[in-house]
């Protein structure tokens, strides 16, 4: 007899959030010494804060997280991290993430604080990407 499947929303319910992905990655970056800053655009605001954002030049779509270090290759390295399961990469983030690329930064979408982990380590090491 076959394993039997948990519904979709308890599945994902076991994958953690976004946030928690994140928060572990952040988390070892300034354990590691990765200079490193989050760039809060997501979350829900209300419609007068919002307005106040965009004004104030907040962009949706810009990736979540940057490294601003140099290598030989990139001037630095933007993340956007989604949840190992779920999570869908917005049209504004597809465009800031090509925007990035085209003008000198390393810029991807990780699944996961692992993967975010081995792109950073990767990036960080100089490798090819």
């Amino acid at each position: 007899m076959g394993a039997r499947m948990l519904p979709r929303k308890k599945r994902l319910a076991t994958i953690p959030t976004e946030n928690q992905e994140q928060t572990k990655l952040v988390v070892w970056m300034t354990k590691a010494n990765i200079t490193h800053f989050a760039i809060p655009n997501g979350g829900f605001r209300n419609a007068n804060e919002a307005f106040n954002l965009k004004r104030t030049g907040v962009k949706s779509g810009i990736p979540d997280l940057c490294i601003p270090v140099p290598t030989s290759s990139y001037h630095g390295l933007y993340l956007e991290l989604k949840r190992m399961s779920g999570g869908r990469v917005s049209d504004n983030q597809i465009f800031w993430i090509d925007y990035f690329n085209k003008v000198g930064y390393l810029a991807v979408v990780a699944r996961g604080f692992d993967e975010a982990k081995k792109i950073i380590t990767e990036y960080l090491n100089n490798e090819e990407h």
